[in-house]
């Protein structure tokens, strides 16, 4: 038999993966992207946000795969593309940080009682993370609207207690970023982690 490229792309590597990936999500405009920015500059692995990177590939081709559209197709597509970040990530070592997770596209269908396909859950439970994920508290003094983040800071905390609820119902513990700079917050992460 034939060996192809796609030989090597194994969901199920997740579970038994040498990458410790470690989570950081909370309120929308919370400061997650500079603190991962910080880590990267640190010298460490992140992977960004799938949801932002949706968005900007929906407007350019003028999709309408939008949370604020079609929020079960927008969710569809960032949990494909959270579980293809994370399989292609298991197949490193060492700690990689996620801007957010497949947990996320989950709590987005829940807040508004949308009814969350079974895979949804199947993934969230098969795909797992680092037992310890960090949750920016909503932060208004930093809080921005722009080409991805079209709602208000009202929108984004209202978004935020649901989604630590899923985080927690799935097992996870959650640590609350402090509000302080972004070298702080970096120096937190990382003794929470003892790294």
């Amino acid at each position: 038999m034939t060996s192809t490229l796609e030989d090597g792309y194994l969901p199920s590597a997740v579970t038994n993966s040498g990458c410790r990936a470690v989570v950081i999500t909370g309120c929308s405009g919370g400061g997650k992207s500079t603190l991962l920015a910080e880590l990267a500059r640190r010298g460490h692995r992140v992977v960004p946000e799938a949801g932002r990177q949706i968005v900007r590939e929906q407007d350019w081709i003028g999709g309408d795969a939008l949370p604020w559209s079609e929020p079960l197709k927008f969710a569809e597509l960032v949990l494909s593309r959270g579980l293809h970040q994370r399989i292609t990530e298991a197949a490193e070592s060492g700690m990689v940080f996620f801007d957010r997770s497949i947990v996320e596209p989950l709590a987005a269908l829940e807040l508004p009682g949308l009814p969350a396909p079974d895979h949804f859950r199947r993934a969230a439970a098969l795909c797992r993370y680092d037992p310890t994920v960090f949750v920016a508290p909503p932060w208004q003094e930093i809080f921005h609207r722009d080409g991805e983040r079209r709602h208000g800071f009202e929108a984004a905390v209202a978004e935020y207690g649901p989604l630590t609820v899923a985080y927690e119902r799935l097992g996870y513990r959650l640590v609350e970023l402090p509000k302080t700079d972004v070298a702080a917050r970096g120096d937190f992460v990382l003794a929470t982690l003892a790294v």
